[in-house]
């Protein structure tokens, strides 16, 4: 018998598939065309490399333009949403749930990389021939205290485009400094370019608890954030359909740059099994402890119902389902952007000290709550976590090489997150669900009471 093939359903797969495909395309092309400049013998000076990737700056500079308006919108439209007069105790305790695994998500990545180092160079003293980077001369303390400072910005308009970095001076007529001792230096503060995420995370969790409180009166700002939110999404999918073109001008730029391209290939192999690792342990690790401590239950027979759910999120690599948790609730984008920023500072030989790993936890926390759940969002706020330890934009064309798979990973960890999560928050909340049902019950038997007598004394 002849071979049978669906001439139909070979269209469908590429049409569901096309943005996969198209990456998968532009990366091995950059590829390609990166290692045939190298190999064509000629001396490719910094301005021919920034020529091949200026397209690709473009498609950067199109992400970074979306942060904010896309960060802020989400939040505020997922907490503002909540009827907190309502269901306040239920919805706090999903909040509560979600903070948790991320939480522990981005530990766990942490954890992880510094301790595989993917990132690292074998050979010791080769260096990636890459864009300078710009050093901080601050001590753990001040990178720390500058986190808070810039949770409470004293200016919000200014908070989109400046963040608070303390600065420490050395003034060599001061005989109290002592070159070197940098707890003697004179401190001054500034505010540098680059987006306050935190301020405007903080700012929108309280707004968006403000609008939740109020009610009705706060339904025109809640259905402007609301459109907002939606608008960006859109405008997310179209700059994140050009991804396949920056990529392809990104990746060749930095394969010509770079010094080792086999050196490149092995240290990001070690970087996809470790966020593979941090993902696996996180879904069916962390996420697990945490069911069988809330519902005294074993996950294995929900995560048994939810193949489909999981393989659909696998091929999609998107999740609009639970709009609060779809939002709010993004572990494996967390764990995944913690990774990849400190495998791109291992590969530059950045020290991680603690307060730069401070700084990247509470912002990969953040950034992944304003990521859209649509696919390869993650890279839009990647760039935030990037600037966090001070490196360029420009290094994410490193990890774009497997992202695309990478992203369909913790897609369906995220998906997991929300389905445990709706079952836990129900197992913990079945009380006050059982206390609300009877006050509903007995209003509804007094009313009909009500209406009885009615009847029977106009009769």
């Amino acid at each position: 018998m002849p071979l049978q093939f669906n001439r139909k359903a070979c269209p469908k797969f590429i049409r569901e598939n096309l943005l996969t495909i198209l990456t998968v395309v532009g990366v091995a092309a950059g590829t390609l065309l990166g290692c045939g400049l190298r190999a064509s013998g000629h001396q490719w000076s910094k301005r021919d490399v920034m020529y091949f990737q200026f397209p690709g700056e473009l498609f950067l500079r199109m992400l970074k333009s979306l942060i904010v308006p896309l960060l802020v919108s989400s939040i505020v439209s997922a907490i503002g949403s909540l009827d907190l007069s309502l269901s306040g105790k239920v919805g706090l305790r999903a909040i509560i749930y979600y903070m948790t695994t991320t939480v522990c998500a981005v530990m766990l990545g942490i954890a992880l990389v510094t301790t595989i180092k993917p990132g690292s160079n074998s050979k010791g003293n080769e260096e990636l021939n890459t864009t300078k980077i710009v050093t901080k001369d601050t001590l753990t303390s001040d990178t720390l205290l500058d986190l808070l400072r810039n949770v409470f910005p004293e200016n919000i308009p200014q908070a989109t485009i400046a963040s608070y970095r303390t600065k420490l001076i050395y003034d060599p007529k001061d005989p109290k400094m002592i070159k070197g001792q940098l707890e003697t230096y004179k401190i001054d503060g500034g505010y540098p370019p680059g987006s306050n995420v935190l301020g405007l995370v903080c700012f929108s969790i309280v707004l968006g608890i403000t609008l939740g409180k109020m009610g009705d009166l706060s339904r025109p700002l809640q259905q402007f954030f609301h459109s907002l939110s939606e608008a960006m999404m859109i405008i997310t999918g179209w700059v994140i359909w050009m991804s396949p073109l920056g990529v392809f001008f990104l990746v060749t730029a930095k394969i010509m740059e770079i010094d080792s391209f086999a050196d490149l290939v092995g240290r990001l192999g070690k970087y996809f099994l470790t966020v593979l690792l941090g993902l696996f342990l996180h879904g069916f690790g962390t996420l697990s402890i945490l069911f069988i401590l809330a519902t005294k239950k074993l996950p294995c027979r929900y995560l048994a119902k939810m193949g489909q759910v999981m393989a659909t999120a696998f091929g999609t690599a998107s999740r609009f389902v639970i709009p609060i948790g779809a939002t709010i609730n993004m572990d494996g984008t967390a764990l995944y952007e913690a990774v990849a920023a400190i495998f791109i500072a291992q590969m530059r030989e950045v020290e991680m000290t603690f307060g730069k790993i401070i700084a990247v936890s509470v912002t990969a926390t953040a950034a992944s709550i304003g990521a859209a759940g649509i696919p390869q969002a993650g890279l839009v706020t990647m760039v935030m976590v990037l600037d966090t330890v001070n490196l360029p934009a420009e290094d994410v064309s490193i990890i774009l090489a497997v992202d695309w798979l990478l992203d369909r990973f913790r897609t369906t960890i995220n998906v997991v997150c929300d389905a445990l999560g709706a079952i836990i928050v129900t197992s913990l909340s079945q009380g006050d669900i059982d206390k609300s049902r009877a006050i509903q019950n007995e209003r509804e038997a007094a009313q009909a009471q009500e209406l009885t007598e009615l009847e029977k004394g106009d009769l």
